[in-house]
């Protein structure tokens, strides 16, 4: 499958079916994987077929162990110093809070 190009629904139909094909090489039942998670079955059966919140699909993951999978799905990313500079010099400031009447005296 082509990610770059393909539908986001086929994509997340695709990741469905790639958990479902791991949970049937362990040998695990729907209900087994879901109380593992700890989510209901019909949510198990949702994210098999490309319908998951992000801490579902990762949880049914990890329950597969194929979690160590996830930095080849998506690999940690550097920021070049020169972004990181960039990115500095955009960052708001905090304004000082104002004196109070007495402070305000004080510091004349």
């Amino acid at each position: 499958m082509k990610f770059n190009t393909a539908p986001v629904s086929a994509i997340t139909q695709e990741l469905g079916s790639r958990l479902k094909r791991a949970r049937l090489n362990k040998n695990l039942t729907q209900q087994e994987v879901a109380d593992k998670v700890g989510v209901a079955r019909r949510t198990l059966v949702a994210a098999e077929q490309g319908n998951a919140r992000l801490d579902t699909f990762v949880g049914i993951m990890q329950i597969l162990g194929v979690a160590d999978q996830l930095n080849l799905f998506l690999p940690e990313q550097d920021i070049s110093p020169l972004q990181l500079a960039k990115l500095k010099g955009k960052q708001r400031q905090r304004a000082s809070g104002h004196l109070s009447p007495d402070e305000d005296m004080e510091q004349w």
